[in-house]
């Protein structure tokens, strides 16, 4: 399912942002400005999703959600705040559209002619093969 634009706007409304220092090397900019951004939805208290949609949402992605029911989303790989905020928004539709689309339907196929004589054939050769390790008859 693609959400649509007010759709993610609304979303955004109800997403909590956070901004704390990067960890790992990096100097300077680093240890002084805040350019990590956590991102929090409340899966749970959500006015914009409907309940089936709020169900699916928790259990595909229960391994990032905390105790209180938010989806947690960090971004740090940028320099900039602004950049990771983006990054960890991008991160948030994509996660809500993966786990609410619905798997396609499996369509039984069956094997072609080719390659079933493909398989018969190295069947035949595979027990040529082990007929030819056993010693001769005498």
């Amino acid at each position: 399912m693609i959400l649509s634009d007010p759709k993610k706007e609304k979303l955004l409304t109800e997403v909590q942002v956070s901004a704390s220092r990067s960890s790992g090397p990096g100097g300077q900019n680093v240890n002084k400005v805040n350019t990590k951004i956590e991102l929090r939805f409340p899966v749970s208290k959500s006015e914009v999703l409907n309940e089936t949609e709020k169900r699916l949402i928790l259990s595909k992605l229960n391994s990032r959600i905390n105790l209180q029911g938010e989806l947690l989303i960090t971004a740090s790989s940028e320099r900039s705040q602004w950049q990771n905020r983006e990054q960890a928004t991008q991160k948030l539709f994509e996660l809500i559209e993966k786990a609410l689309t619905r798997p396609r339907k499996r369509k039984k196929t069956q094997p072609t002619i080719a390659s079933r004589l493909k398989r018969l054939e190295s069947k035949k050769k595979r027990g040529q093969k082990k007929q030819l390790r056993k010693p001769p008859d005498l």
